[in-house]
């Protein structure tokens, strides 16, 4: 089974690249994923070239089931991310 990359291990990556500190690389990466969520929060999409895009969009509510004593709930609205390969990183997967 595959390890998970973590925020730990591409802090890591930077800095074993770069010959930054550990700080330095740590904040750009805080720094990139703020930008990111902020993106997503006010535009609801961000577009990466060459790699994807992430989408929110909202779910309605649902009828939903807890499964341990069978009772039917109403499951509110929600918002999602999804995440969309780009051609160009599909066909690099999948070559």
């Amino acid at each position: 089974m595959a390890r998970t990359l973590t925020k730990a291990d591409i802090v890591e990556a930077i800095y074993n690249e770069t010959g930054k500190n550990r700080l330095d690389a740590k904040n750009a990466v805080e720094d990139l994923l703020d930008i990111m969520k902020k993106a997503i929060k006010k535009d609801h999409s961000l577009l990466i070239s060459g790699f994807g895009k992430f989408e929110c969009y909202e779910k309605n509510s649902r009828k939903g089931r807890n499964p341990q004593t069978e009772e039917t709930i109403t499951l509110p609205p929600r918002k999602v991310v999804v995440f969309r390969l780009s051609r160009k990183f599909r066909s690099e997967l999948n070559s």
